[in-house]
């Protein structure tokens, strides 16, 4: 293949990948509003996908976010463990928490889903400042094929069973 013939079959498969991208990004965010409605409407969190005239080759399925504590507010939150736990204050040219102490506050914070505190030893529960219950992984779905579920889909492509579902402007021959 000669450096002409090379640069050009990149050219084309660059056209086509940017096409295929944009139609994949807008159909996850389709699938993802009509997923978040039926979940809210009826509970339904996953869907059997199947060809238009064949085998289910996939599922669909909501995954739901998580929140966990994040310190929002540094200054606040090393100022409350200053005030409450002087020992877990690292003393250098400037003053911050221990990470261990942080990551385990946090820990404990994500656990209860509350940015209250109980301290074991003491029994007192603190609400502390600086630390929010924030999302940390944002819901999301995934799609996950049947063992032969890709190799059905692209031989439905191949036979121009999918003209009219995926992708119409590239076996439809639309212009821009």
């Amino acid at each position: 293949m000669s450096l002409k013939e090379a640069a050009a079959r990149e050219a084309y498969l660059k056209t086509l990948l940017d096409v295929v991208d944009d139609a994949y990004k807008a159909a996850r965010a389709e699938t993802r509003l009509h997923l978040d409605k039926a979940a809210e409407e009826t509970g339904t969190r996953q869907v059997a996908v199947t060809l238009p005239d064949g085998p289910d080759i996939a599922t669909v399925s909501l995954s739901a976010g998580e929140g966990a504590a994040k310190v929002t507010d540094p200054e606040k939150f090393k100022a409350w463990v200053l005030e409450n736990y002087g020992s877990e204050i690292k003393r250098e040219f400037v003053t911050s928490v221990q990470p261990a102490f942080e990551k385990k506050l946090l820990a404990e914070m994500t656990a209860a889903k509350s940015t209250e505190w109980a301290d074991k030893e003491t029994g007192v529960v603190h609400e502390v400042p600086g630390v929010e219950i924030a999302p940390a992984r944002a819901r999301t779905h995934n799609v996950r094929f049947k063992k032969d579920g890709r190799d059905k889909v692209m031989a439905a492509w191949r036979d121009g069973r999918l003209v009219n579902v995926a992708l119409p402007e590239l076996t439809a021959g639309g212009a821009e």
